[in-house]
């Protein structure tokens, strides 16, 4: 998002992904569909796969839904805008916070202080706007990456192409976000590797070709990604609540199986992490927050305490369960959310 602001001339951007310049954007976000994806399943997407795509760009970390679509809604990493996880600590109480259902009584214009791109670009005089599904009008994940800009709540994927032509079409100068989310919520239940996710692709390739056809000219669409996702093997889920001493002086734990936030009592993280690290081996990286400015940005002190004192990024088909925290999680087959390039590359496909 920054680098269409940029494309659009607006102060305080760099298109750092070298935009073509043009009077009005679509961004297209596809949840789930990494770029190895993509490529590994071209013959199910020939539009997409026909788009000159922008390389090497990767989501935040870690690869999951709330954290890269702020990072996208802001420009900013994760240890800046603060959404640095699918749950995590609420530092004030204590309390996990699921930061899709927003499910703790929290202000998210506190969480996440910052102004939104969409708004700088509305604040520029540039007619900016949100179409989305309706249940997620003024959600905390929403306004956290969305606000300041007009939401046009849609409830089928054929009002959205009616609602973002209109929308576009409304000003000589106009950047509209859209969402979709059935790929990802086929590749959570079915797998990424299933007939069923194959035809997802296929059926939202197809509906994206038909978006660009309705397009004004002069609109640039832009089709992007908040990670990428893999599928796990049910026979070897590492299930933390059987080897309870891994489970000593934790307090909470958080995040997401792929991507495991771990808080610990004071002064306890070097300990914790060093047994987390003999227990796992090479299945994983874990990491103190000594050590993970490489992956969320330089971190506030607002944002810190909501990390886990220990993180866990699992690597291969590995992932740490917890059947009595997350048990929803032994029923999934697709995940995201740590540093592997199958999780962390995502396209950036642009059609003129």
């Amino acid at each position: 998002m920054p680098s269409v602001a940029a494309a659009m001339g607006v102060d305080g951007f760099t298109n750092t992904l070298g935009l073509p310049e043009a009077p009005r954007y679509v961004v297209f976000l596809v949840d789930g569909l990494g770029l190895e994806l993509l490529r590994e399943h071209a013959g199910a997407a020939p539009f997409l796969s026909s788009l000159t795509n922008v390389e090497d760009v990767v989501c935040g970390v870690p690869s999951t839904t709330v954290t890269s679509l702020t990072s996208l809604g802001t420009g900013l990493q994760g240890g800046q805008h603060g959404m640095v996880g699918y749950t995590a600590r609420v530092p004030e109480t204590g309390r996990r916070m699921n930061s899709l259902k927003w499910d703790q009584p929290i202000d998210p214009t506190v969480w996440q202080p910052f102004p939104t791109v969409l708004q700088r670009l509305r604040e520029a005089g540039i007619s900016a706007s949100s179409v989305n599904d309706a249940k997620f009008e003024g959600t905390g994940l929403t306004v956290c990456s969305q606000r300041g800009v007009p939401f046009h709540g849609i409830n089928s994927v054929y009002e959205r192409l009616d609602v973002v032509v209109d929308v576009i079409e409304s000003a000589p100068r106009a950047v509209t976000y859209a969402y979709e989310s059935r790929l990802d919520h086929t590749g959570h239940s079915m797998g990424c590797t299933s007939a069923e996710w194959r035809e997802m692709l296929t059926t939202i390739d197809t509906e994206l070709a038909e978006l660009r056809d309705e397009l004004p000219r002069d609109t640039v669409l832009i089709v992007t990604a908040d990670h990428g996702m893999l599928d796990l093997p049910f026979d070897q889920r590492f299930d933390v609540d059987l080897v309870p001493r891994l489970l000593d002086d934790v307090t909470l734990l958080a995040g997401e199986a792929r991507f495991r936030h771990v808080y610990t009592r004071p002064g306890a993280a070097d300990e914790v992490a060093a047994r987390w690290r003999s227990e796992l081996g090479d299945r994983a990286v874990v990491r103190t927050q000594d050590g993970i400015e490489d992956w969320f940005g330089p971190i506030s002190d607002d944002v810190r305490g909501r990390i886990g004192d220990v993180v866990v990024a699992s690597l291969g088909d590995f992932a740490v369960f917890s059947s009595r925290e997350f048990g929803v999680e032994l029923k999934m087959t697709g995940f995201h959310g740590s540093i592997t390039e199958a999780e962390l590359r995502i396209p950036v496909l642009v059609a003129t």
